[in-house]
């Protein structure tokens, strides 16, 4: 079938009225946005960045398949079309550097994207050999963003990464975690060390971060990524074969996905979120969390205390 560009009303129209669930059906169509994304600013430096971006941890370590890179390709394409651009990796996600380099390399957007990774090793050498192997790996001149995976020898990579933004190897640095028990001392390295970035996770049913490290991140100009947006799948089996509330298309959503992402985005703190996918049709329905309506705090007491009782 041909690509075509497609209003979001026809898309929720295919999404919401064909009675076709996207988690259910495979990839039919190619979608192509004429409205656009939500963006967000990053606080140190006012540049936008589209709301839903693309996590790579387990769904692109495909190695040298390339049946599956052929599917990752057209996860990227989708993206694209629909405005996304952040792409994080690590290397601790196996192979997904490299095949993120891979892949984005053969495309005409390939400028036009967000590149994030990882330095995940202690050492000042082991780290800069590391930062250089991510670099090769994802075929980049600078990298738009290096976080400090799981704050591991963040002391030491802390003043690397500061010395390579000076000197215009990276844009912007930053630090992660994935687990509520790490949220304090991301509040701490964040008022002492001033990030671009920090990542870190939050969801529906997991809200810790919005007792503190929101403002920190907020007072401190930090921008925030959402990682874990789905608690690993875990969301989805707790709404399985259960059907959205008829309400929720006040705010454009119209599947579980969006649900849980428009919760995540109508925190206005959040810069972007990262799902992971390895599935096309997957990254349509994300990306479409970054369109439409987006719910108000009446909204959100509304979405959270539906999921509550589910």
């Amino acid at each position: 079938m041909k690509n075509r560009a497609y209003t979001r009303r026809e898309i929720l129209k295919l999404y919401g009225f064909t009675g076709l669930g996207l988690i259910a059906t495979p990839l039919v169509v190619s979608f192509t946005a004429k409205e656009n994304i939500m963006l967000r600013t990053i606080p140190s430096s006012k540049e936008k960045l589209p709301v839903v971006g693309l996590g790579t941890w387990q769904t692109f370590d495909v190695g040298n398949s390339v049946t599956k890179r052929e599917v990752l390709k057209n996860v990227l394409i989708e993206m694209n079309k629909l405005g996304g651009s952040v792409i994080d990796s690590s290397p601790m996600y196996g192979s997904s550097e490299q095949v993120v380099g891979d892949l984005t390399t053969n495309l005409n957007f390939a400028d036009d994207l967000f590149y994030a990774t990882k330095v995940w090793t202690t050492g000042k050498e082991a780290g800069i050999s590391q930062i250089k192997n991510s670099f090769r790996r994802m075929q980049r001149q600078q990298m738009d963003l290096i976080q400090i995976h799981n704050l591991t020898d963040w002391k030491t990579h802390v003043k690397t990464l500061k010395e390579y933004k000076e000197k215009g190897k990276i844009k912007y640095w930053g630090i992660t975690h994935y687990v509520d028990s790490s949220h304090h001392q991301l509040e701490r390295i964040i008022k002492s060390e001033k990030p671009d970035f920090v990542q870190f996770n939050y969801s529906i049913g997991s809200r810790h971060a919005e007792k503190s490290l929101f403002d920190t991140a907020k007072n401190n100009n930090t921008a925030v990524i959402i990682n874990q947006p789905y608690e690993s799948g875990s969301l989805f089996r707790l709404v399985k074969e259960k059907t959205l509330p008829k309400w929720a298309k006040e705010y454009d959503i119209h599947s579980w996905g969006q649900y849980f992402l428009k919760f995540i985005l109508s925190n206005e703190s959040v810069t972007c979120v990262i799902p992971g996918t390895s599935k096309p049709h997957h990254m349509i329905d994300n990306m479409m969390a970054g369109y439409g309506s987006m719910p108000d705090e009446k909204g959100r007491n509304k979405m959270y205390n539906h999921f509550r009782g589910l």
